[in-house]
């Protein structure tokens, strides 16, 4: 009796030992953006946890670009710049979540005025360059024709941006984006341009993910998709509590300035026609989205 009893147990432990196994929890990589707030209120909310996932948060886009690119993630937040980049050795990875839409929060700060610029000999140029900034970077020298050759291009973090010093000597302009943006107003650097007056670029923030992952686990990012929804639901319906959990991953900034970055991009979790219509040449693809 006793030994039948024990081999029930081995059996039942193998078999659940085996579906825990398979049921691994995922990995998303993210970095500091305030279209990712939706992901840092589901964590601190528990919504993660409850549906078996784990939030690596990152100072930079090409931070996460390179966790997930080494596989320590299995889910990755990305621009369609990073999207393209990854496809290049992740053939399969496809957008599976929208988020957001960046309108104003990607901007180009300086600390002269337009005309200056224009005027200027040399002009020293921080950015991520393996990242969206590049995209604006290059949108805005067209758009206002100015000359490439003057720029020297300093490769960094957002992190590493903001002790910037605004020296007037020199002519500096910062690619950046909310809520990186803030201690550099506080420093003096203004805002020249922003994804608000680029019309010729439109930036889209989504959650990508391989074949192997989407077909692997179709039910955990319905779920996904789901604690996405009802946590732009609660950020928009209580900015207050929605603050006080996300702060810490926005790089403390104030609740008004937490206010202002919110209103400079547009959630598309439930994205329009027309939208998907407009990103479909992105290679954003209706018929691989989450509904």
């Amino acid at each position: 009796m006793i030994k039948n009893l024990l081999i029930v147990i081995l059996g039942l432990f193998l078999l659940f030992g085996c579906s825990l196994k398979e049921d691994k929890e995922l990995k998303i990589v993210t970095n500091s953006w305030i279209g990712y707030t939706p992901l840092f209120y589901a964590k601190e909310s528990g919504y993660l946890d409850n549906i078996g996932i784990k939030l690596i948060t990152t100072v930079s886009l090409e931070e996460a670009f390179d966790i997930f690119g080494v596989g320590k993630a299995d889910l990755v937040t990305t621009t369609q710049h990073e999207y393209y980049a990854l496809k290049k050795t992740f053939n399969s990875i496809k957008p599976v979540i929208l988020i957001d839409r960046s309108l104003g929060g990607d901007m180009i700060m300086s600390n002269i005025s337009l005309d200056e610029l224009k005027n200027a000999n040399k002009i020293d140029v921080f950015l991520e360059i393996d990242s969206i900034n590049s995209e604006i970077l290059k949108t805005f020298i067209k758009k206002y024709k100015l000359d490439i050759s003057k720029m020297n291009f300093i490769d960094g973090d957002q992190s590493e941006f903001q002790d910037i010093k605004n020296d007037k000597s020199k002519n500096i302009l910062i690619v950046t984006y909310s809520p990186y943006n803030e201690p550099l107003n506080d420093s003096g650097f203004m805002e020249l341009v922003s994804t608000k007056d680029l019309d010729s670029i439109i930036v889209i923030d989504s959650i990508c993910a391989t074949d192997k992952i989407i077909n692997k686990y179709p039910d955990v990012l319905k779920k996904l998709k789901n604690v996405i929804d009802q946590s732009i639901f609660e950020i928009e319906n209580n900015k207050k509590d929605a603050y006080k959990k996300v702060s810490r991953y926005l790089n403390n900034i104030s609740y008004e300035e937490f206010l202002a970055s919110l209103k400079k991009i547009r959630w598309i979790n439930t994205p329009s026609d027309d939208l998907l219509n407009r990103i479909k040449p992105l290679k954003y693809k209706r018929e691989y989205l989450i509904k």
